[in-house]
């Protein structure tokens, strides 16, 4: 059977995409700009010691901004054949499971959705809001099902 046919579900997950690098780049340089004058402010009028902290608030942000892009990034493809259910973490491995064995489950109270195999579980979409993750539980679920129907 060809691949192609043989495939029952393939889904790539995103979290939410952050600020347009260029937007996060014009708010710190804001920001920069702001706290630069403030310091000077402060350094003329003796207070030379706040200088630092005033750097330091804004390398600080940069450095936030800078994980939030780089979390943006992550994504996961989750693709299901009759023989193989893969899933493959950018950055990250790769997680072979045979989908006769899998089960889908959503945990209360936090509803993360694990897939269980053999006593171990593999964590999906905990960047997903629970509505999304809700959905793919449910298309995973029917997915599974199908290719148990040999």
């Amino acid at each position: 059977m060809d691949q192609e046919a043989d495939l029952l579900l393939d889904r790539v997950l995103r979290p939410n995409s952050a600020l347009n690098p260029r937007i996060l780049l014009a708010i710190l340089l804001v920001v920069g700009a702001i706290n630069l004058a403030f310091a000077l402010h402060f350094v003329l009028h003796g207070a030379w010691p706040i200088a630092p902290f005033m750097g330091a608030d804004v390398a600080l942000l940069a450095w936030a901004f800078r994980a939030s892009w780089l979390a943006a990034q992550r994504a996961e493809r989750v693709t299901l054949t009759r023989s193989r259910l893969v899933v493959a973490r950018t950055p990250g491995g790769e997680t072979v499971l045979n989908p006769y064995w899998v089960r889908v489950e959503l945990e209360p109270p936090t509803d993360r959705l694990a897939l269980w195999s053999h006593g171990k579980a593999v964590r999906l979409g905990a960047f997903l809001p629970p509505a999304e993750r809700l959905s793919l539980a449910e298309a995973l679920r029917r997915a599974l099902w199908q290719a148990r129907q040999r």
